[in-house]
């Protein structure tokens, strides 16, 4: 195995795609002359030039319909926004004409066209450029949403994504493009892929289940590693794909755990912890919880800038530590 960075294994994935395919491009703002806001592009300007690279203007809502509109005419877009707090500009060409078109028209035009950049809080960006959207997007029939943790997640997601028929939306971590992952001799694989859809076991464990997508799946292991120390073995699943959400994963581990909590940066109100709390109390699993399932969220808050308050409306670890001892009545 080798380590790699998640910004690594993005990049490994464009390369490896724009080169399978012909029809694939990537556009955005700097990401071609400027190698991408956060280098994820770096090198690919350079090696496939203007036609598959291109550099957009600042205007999310144009950029974002011409990448649709080349999807419905046979192209594969990657449409990077800069953060996905801009793709709110873009919203209704996500929405309205990606998501719905195959519906629309009796199945007669797919759009294979991937959405993707960093959601969720970075660092010290304030309300509005700290929000998370796994939630807004995963509530729409027609899209998929895809939310990785690990560079394996990273590079096998996007892989799949671009393959896939049907838009997806890929929500990245900012705060994860640095950080190195051990990566297997199957992921460096150029057929490497993550299949969307299915859940990860990240550690297993059999007192409480953790569910979690994206960095906090980082924190749900830490939080898990202190715990053991104490005698409570949590289980980690990283849902990887947050729609179609793969409820069978988590159910089969709570049927084992009889307890959960959900772990996202999110807010609470509809969020992917109440989908996923509201899923196993009406399925096969909910007669298997010995408690009532928690969930852990960022807090109910338009982001604060001040660091002290923003650390404090991001789940830490001991946040879920208090959760799953909560759950547990310990």
């Amino acid at each position: 195995s080798a380590i790699v960075t998640v910004r690594d294994a993005l990049n490994q994935a464009l390369d490896e795609e724009l080169e399978r395919d012909e029809r694939v491009f990537l556009l955005g703002e700097e990401v071609a002359q400027y190698d991408g806001a956060y280098k994820i592009s770096r090198g690919l300007w350079k090696k496939y030039g203007d036609k598959r690279i291109i550099d957009t203007p600042i205007s999310e809502m144009g950029f974002t319909g011409i990448a649709v509109g080349a999807a419905m005419a046979g192209l594969r877009p990657v449409c990077e926004f800069m953060t996905f707090n801009f793709s709110m500009q873009a919203i209704d060409q996500v929405i309205n004409s990606a998501a719905k078109t195959c519906y629309m028209s009796a199945g007669s035009i797919s759009v294979p066209i991937v959405f993707r950049g960093p959601n969720g809080a970075s660092a010290g960006v304030a309300a509005q450029h700290s929000q998370c959207f796994a939630a807004w997007y995963a509530h729409c029939p027609g899209l998929k949403v895809v939310s990785p943790w690990s560079s394996e997640d990273a590079k096998g997601l996007l892989k799949a994504s671009i393959r896939d028929d049907n838009p997806v939306v890929m929500l990245e971590n900012e705060l994860l493009y640095g950080v190195p992952f051990e990566m297997s001799e199957e992921a460096q694989s150029k057929d490497f892929v993550v299949p969307i859809g299915k859940a990860k076991i990240e550690r297993q464990g059999t007192q409480v289940t953790l569910v979690s997508h994206s960095r906090p799946v980082g924190h749900c292991l830490e939080a898990a590693a202190v715990l053991a120390k104490e005698g409570v073995e949590c289980e980690v699943i990283n849902l990887r794909t947050i729609r179609p959400m793969d409820i069978e994963a988590i159910e089969a581990s709570v049927v084992k755990t009889n307890h959960l909590v959900t772990v996202e940066g999110g807010w609470p109100q509809f969020g992917v912890g109440a989908e996923v709390c509201a899923r196993i109390m009406e399925g096969p699993a909910f007669n298997y919880l010995d408690a009532p399932a928690v969930r852990v969220t960022g807090a109910d808050v338009p982001m604060p800038y001040a660091k002290i308050l923003e650390d404090n409306c991001i789940p830490q670890v001991k946040d879920i530590i208090f959760a799953v001892k909560k759950t547990l009545n310990i």
